[in-house]
C-alpha cells in the first residue's frame, strides 16, 4: 500500500465526517469565524461511536 494512504489515517475519515456535517447545514458559514464556530460544534457533537468504529477498522485497513 502507499506509504501515505489516507485509509491508514483515521483523522482523514474524521475530516470527511465533519465535512459532511457542515455540508448538511441549512446555511453555509459566512466567514472564517463562523466556519470555526460551526466546525467546533460539529467536532463537539461527533459521535464517539464513529471514532470507535474508525479505530476498530484499522487492523483491516492495514491488512488490505
Amino acid at each position: 500500500w502507499p506509504a501515505r494512504s489516507p485509509d491508514l489515517f483515521p483523522i482523514e475519515h474524521v475530516w470527511d465526517i465533519l465535512g459532511k456535517i457542515l455540508y448538511q447545514l441549512p446555511h453555509p458559514p459566512n466567514n472564517l469565524d463562523d466556519l470555526r464556530i460551526r466546525l467546533q460544534e460539529a467536532w463537539d457533537n461527533l459521535p464517539q461511536g464513529a471514532i470507535d468504529n474508525l479505530m476498530r477498522s484499522m487492523p483491516c485497513r492495514v491488512n488490505e
